[in-house]
């Protein structure tokens, strides 16, 4: 990767998240801390709002924004398997979210990029070997994790065959191969609960909002469940 191509890269990156430390920078370009360095200073000369925070990391200041960017071959042919995949995912919302996404990416690769994806779409196909539980509310459910809101469901329970309302605090997401489960806290129970997407009737955003869980991650949720009492 050249400089040119590598500096880009390394704004399209700060863009991407709200703080990124010099080592990920390293990391992810496989250059020297030093190297990093130098880069930050080309953008911040170029006019490029970047600030930093002793210790923390690197940001672009609020307000500054790229202007429309163009993608790879390679990068646009990894967009393609991820749609095959989320096809076979079965939440209506997330296909249709993409679906839009994919469109805008499409618009602004030339013309015979947009011939050689065409030809991708038609050569590849997620496995037909299971069928997974259809759900639509997933869409909602990923923006009530980030803006920690409660949503109102109406749920059916397997285990007891009923349906119940609740109101649910949901703080993570997880795909099990044939359903998307929300673990959530439930304010009907008052204990953190799973509830697979396929089983919500129901689903609507409320006005409420929850303490965000910061050191809540997956990873230590399911590291909690197999651990011996």
């Amino acid at each position: 990767m050249n400089r040119l191509t590598r500096i880009t890269s390394i704004l399209i990156h700060l863009q991407s998240k709200k703080i990124v430390t010099a080592k990920e920078i390293a990391d992810r370009f496989e250059i020297s801390l030093r190297t990093v360095y130098r880069d930050i200073k080309t953008l911040q000369e170029s006019g490029v709002p970047i600030g930093s925070e002793n210790g923390i990391g690197y940001f672009i200041v609020d307000g500054y924004s790229l202007p429309p960017i163009m993608i790879t071959e390679e990068e646009a042919n990894a967009l393609i398997i991820s749609e095959k995949l989320i096809l076979n995912q079965g939440d209506k919302s997330l296909k249709k979210d993409f679906n839009a996404l994919l469109i805008k990416i499409k618009a602004v690769l030339k013309k015979n990029e947009k011939n050689n994806i065409s030809k991708l779409e038609n050569r590849i196909t997620p496995s037909t070997a299971k069928d997974t539980f259809e759900s639509n509310s997933l869409s909602l459910i990923q923006r009530a994790v980030t803006n920690t809101t409660v949503i109102a469901i109406k749920y059916h329970s397997l285990y007891k065959d009923e349906v119940t309302e609740r109101e649910i605090e949901p703080i993570g997401l997880y795909f099990t191969d044939l359903a998307w489960i929300v673990v959530a806290h439930c304010k009907l129970r008052n204990e953190i609960r799973e509830f697979r997407l396929d089983r919500i009737l129901e689903s609507k955003n409320t006005s409420q909002s929850f303490d965000y869980q910061e050191f809540f991650t997956l990873s230590k949720y399911f590291n909690e469940l197999v651990e011996p009492s």
